[in-house]
């Protein structure tokens, strides 16, 4: 299901991660031997109190990538998100950010990646405790307990319990975020701790419905990029949706009518075995071998807005609900807010292995490195309409249905972005890497990457390409069921060998101590991930090619640190699904469109004066459509059109800045804040809504009472900005030349995403 300018599965991806975003870091042999990013805070999160920041880049999100001991943590987040497995709590000793010459080689996928390793066992006994609680009644806390054994063995023990109502009260859901997860690892370290072998248990369970059901709202449209609460429906800390917590559906397997709940439904749950070794010997010769199995049911329920239809004073529309009586009821309000729920879920069998040698040199280290990644998942997603009013007074939405259509709440089971396949996709890759100090002056890293990506398996889509005629959805759609024209839908056969291969190169040349030129290239060669297989019509199955690059400067001395570099990157045939809707009829308009952006960035870091410490990054970027185009034929004969190309790509802004001051009061009391700025986003495809810039803004003060005891306040967006974000939703059809007809749709009541509500939080950690 993909609904606006960016994907359902762009959405599971809580954080897309940035080229131009970055700066190289590269100045030193030390940072450019690194694997990491430095200064990224990437668990400040303005849209989620608990997952990895969304950090743009040029292109629409894609599934993020979090690695713990080096393999994903989920292999795809569609329909099992990160977050319902991996939290950046007490039970990692390294939370960091991968660079992106590093994720495309070890991995296959683009973007950085957060690089997360778990505590082990050490010697002696030790405790790690952390606690957060926040002013909405969020309860999160975290649990690691490690230790020896004697002769070479240890033990590490976790827990992390969130228990988080989000920032206002749902009624289909106790909490907008249940998760519960646990570790146990037994570690032996062996001759002469050169060898570590551990084996790990990982089980979690998670009821995520903060992410994808709760995360829109109404607002009156200024018309100059700016927004109006609507009436007494505050951004954030009002609840958009209905009283009622019951959904039901047709299951697209057996087509059976069933009903379930928000929170039954959206549970996610993991049971996972590693195995981990690693040996050192004394000649600089290391070899990695890292294994996991994960048994998963994933879930994702969206609630996603479509139409919102003016119904006061119009004789077409006869909305009725019940009421706590049964009795039915005439809906008097002036608006109708119609939603589809996608209800996304999946079985889902992991088996990754990644096998890496590596060997260091007086001036260079060299490495070999082989992944055999297999994945396994039965997946469906089951889509429902349905209907509820817009309160204006900050009350809970209600269930209606048009009495003139139906006499029942749900409709169109099935029919507008049903998804369906089952099958394995299987990866085995080779890779190597070369970090080579050629002079004093002069260091290279390159490396490549050689993929052989294999997928079989059936989906319910059209073999010949067209989601018309006989394979197209229609209301009821299941597999077995027979259309209209007597032809009995069946699993389509689906079978691709694929070679992708990627490769990376970067220099630093030191032209004196202080100042020097750094420069990086990466391409990388992928096609269709499995699940671009799952709505009515095929993807487009050619390659998709990603080239990036980075050229400038780089000046340190004893106080700062400057980068400046210039960034290109383009990402061609996306593959995407559009829902567009013509009145009350929604249709999926399948395309795969081409992306390029250029941008100039400049990152510093300064220690101005003792105990100061500023962060500073600018970032201009382009991002443009250069192929974004589409149409459907809806029942009456409308043609929606979709022509995007030439226009800039919604969500992501042009300007971006960061300035992330802090300051040590005293030694053991620090004082920080964070500014995160966005520019001026486009809110549709056509350019013709968009919103204004606006400040993401964090600080707190963290007191390291003693050794054991350190304690925080932080506040989320302390300027109390309101407001909304990302797209309008149902806009895609929306012209420029409409919105200016209209003077701008200026009063304009729309819905939306919004910014995350003032926050305090209180934090707590305790280590013996």
């Amino acid at each position: 299901m993909i609904n606006s300018s960016f994907t359902a599965r762009a959405m599971a991806a809580l954080a897309s991660l940035s080229l131009l975003s970055f700066p190289l870091y590269a100045q030193d042999d030390a940072k450019s031997s690194s694997k990491e990013e430095g200064n990224r805070n990437v668990m400040l999160n303005a849209s989620s109190a608990n997952g990895p920041r969304e950090i743009q880049i040029g292109l629409p999100s894609a599934d993020v990538n979090v690695l713990e001991n080096g393999l994903p943590v989920t292999y795809a987040t569609n329909p099992h998100s990160v977050n319902t497995v991996w939290r950046g709590d007490a039970s990692l000793s390294h939370n960091g950010l991968l660079k992106i010459s590093e994720t495309a080689i070890t991995t296959g996928n683009i973007g950085y990646a957060v690089n997360s390793f778990t505590q082990l066992g050490q010697d002696g006994f030790h405790t790690n405790i952390n606690y957060k609680m926040n002013h909405f009644g969020q309860q999160e806390f975290s649990v690691n307990l490690n230790g020896g054994m004697g002769k070479g063995w240890y033990y590490s023990a976790n827990m992390y319990q969130d228990f988080d109502p989000g920032t206002f009260k749902i009624k289909s859901s106790q909490y907008q975020d249940r998760t519960q997860i646990y570790k146990f690892a037994l570690t032996k370290r062996y001759d002469g701790n050169r060898g570590e072998l551990t084996a790990m248990w990982h089980y979690a369970n998670s009821h995520p419905a903060y992410t994808y059901a709760t995360q829109s709202a109404p607002f009156i449209y200024s018309g100059d990029g700016g927004v109006k609460e609507y009436g007494k429906f505050k951004l954030g800390t009002t609840s958009y949706l209905p009283v009622n917590s019951d959904m039901v559906y047709v299951d697209m397997k057996d087509g059976q009518m069933k009903t379930t709940s928000l929170y039954d439904y959206i549970e996610n749950r993991s049971n996972n075995f590693s195995l981990m070794n690693t040996y050192n010997w004394d000649n600089g010769l290391q070899l990695k071998t890292l294994v996991r199995f994960d048994h998963a049911h994933g879930a994702l329920v969206y609630q996603t807005p479509m139409s919102l239809i003016q119904v006061a004073g119009n004789s077409q529309y006869a909305y009725k609900y019940l009421d706590a009586m049964g009795q039915e009821q005439t809906y008097n309000g002036e608006y109708v807010q119609t939603r589809m729920s996608c209800l996304n879920s999946g079985s889902i069998n992991e088996l990754l292995f990644t096998n890496e040698l590596s060997k260091r040199f007086k001036t260079s280290t060299l490495r070999f490195g082989l992944n055999e990644w297999y994945y396994h998942i039965d997946y469906t997603s089951n889509t429902t309409m349905y209907d509820q009013s817009v309160p204006d007074d900050g009350s809970y939405a209600i269930r209606l249905y048009d009495s003139n259509l139906r006499s029942s709440y749900f409709y169109d089971f099935n029919k507008n972005a049903s998804e369906f396949y089952r099958g394995h996709e299987n990866k085995l890759a080779f890779y190597v890497t070369h970090d080579w100090n050629i002079t004093p002056k002069l260091n290279a890293y390159y490396g490549a990457r050689f993929e052989w990506q294999r997928l079989k398996g059936v989906n319910a889509a059209d073999p010949y390409g067209t989601s018309n005629g006989d394979y197209a959805r229609f209301t009821n759609y299941y597999i077995g069921a027979t259309n209209a024209n007597g032809f009995k839908i069946t699993p389509t056969d689906i079978d691709y060998n694929w070679f992708n291969y990627d490769f990376t190169a970067a220099l630093t040349y030191k032209l004196t101590d202080k100042f020097g030129f750094t420069g990086d290239f990466t391409y990388i060669v992928q096609h269709p991930k499995f699940e671009n297989f799952s709505s009515a019509t095929m993807p487009n199955t050619n390659k998709i090619t990603v080239p990036l690059g980075r050229a400038g400067i780089y000046y340190n001395n004893s106080w700062l640190s400057l980068t400046s570099l210039f960034s290109y990157i383009s990402k061609t045939n996306n593959n995407s699904t559009l829902n567009l809707q013509h009145g009350s009829e929604i249709k999926a308009a399948p395309l795969a469109f081409d992306i390029r952006t250029i941008g100039w960035t400049t990152d510093l870091v300064a220690k101005p004066f003792k105990g100061a410490e500023v962060h500073f990054l600018f970032t201009w970027q382009e991002p443009t459509y250069k192929k974004y185009e589409t149409s459907v034929t809806f029942s009456d004969g409308y043609v929606g059109t979709i022509n995007a190309t030439g226009n800039k790509v919604a969500e992501i802004p042009q300007v971006l800045i960061e300035f992330d001051p802090s300051y040590m009061i005293t030694k053991d009391i620090k004082v920080w804040t964070s500014w995160r700025y966005f520019g001026k986003t486009y809110a549709n495809l056509n350019d013709a809504y968009y919103f204004g810039s606006h400040w993401e803004t964090f600080g707190g003060v963290n007191w390291q009472v003693n050794k054991h005891l350190g304690l925080g306040v932080d506040v989320v967006n302390f300027l109390n900005q309101t407001g909304a974000k990302g797209t309008i939703a149902g806009s895609e059809l929306v012209t420029k030349e409409e919105v200016q007809a209209a003077n701008n749709y200026a009063g304009r009541l729309l819905t939306g995403s919004y910014l995350r509500p003032f926050t305090v939080e209180f934090t707590a950690s305790l280590k013996f």
